[in-house]
């Protein structure tokens, strides 16, 4: 579907000749002399190259029409995830890459909106922030709350995060999905 540069919003997914990009940032700019034109930010959904590009103003571009579904993960097969359609019950293989980051905090059972354009799976819509149990890290120091010294812990999907020295193995804690960051005990 083709749309004007100037109906460009934040988050829209182009199909441009060099591949699918979502629209990062985007300025107008007018000129004393010469023509309008729109300079953009655009991010490759499937490699996450970031680069910049100017468009002419009411320039055609080619919109992706992103479909949205709610997909469960099951398990890992391999280097895959496997998810199940939480509409049409189908199972599908997903390499890591599609799912980016995310694929470090998803554990069995998580259901996620999972982003697809022509039936190939090209990124997620995940929470903010995500509970996971810490599987192994230095024991915990009691009353050693305010010093902000950190130490590193391996989360149940595998992840690394650095958490404060009380946090033990077994605690549940509150990941940032977008930094990776500790947030809170849970």
């Amino acid at each position: 579907m083709a749309i004007s540069t100037n109906d460009l919003k934040n988050g829209m997914t182009l199909d441009l000749p060099e591949g699918l990009f979502q629209v990062v940032s985007f300025q107008h700019v007018k000129p004393g002399k010469g023509g309008a034109f729109v300079r953009t930010t655009l991010k490759n959904v499937r490699n996450g190259a970031v680069v910049d590009r100017t468009f002419r103003a009411a320039e055609k571009v080619d919109q992706a029409v992103v479909d949205k579904r709610e997909m469960q993960f099951l398990y890992r097969d391999g280097e895959d995830l496997v998810f199940m359609d939480n509409t049409t019950y189908d199972q599908r293989h997903v390499p890591p890459a599609a799912v980016g980051d995310a694929a470090n905090y998803i554990v069995d059972g998580t259901v996620m909106v999972m982003q697809v354009y022509n039936d190939e799976i090209i990124g997620t819509d995940m929470a903010a922030s995500v509970e996971l149990t810490v599987v192994d890290t230095e024991p915990g120091i009691q009353g050693d709350r305010v010093s902000g010294a950190k130490k590193a812990a391996k989360l149940e999907t595998g992840a690394m995060v650095q958490v404060p020295l009380f946090i033990n193995v077994g605690d549940k804690v509150k990941v940032d999905t977008r930094s990776g960051e500790y947030i809170s005990k849970a």
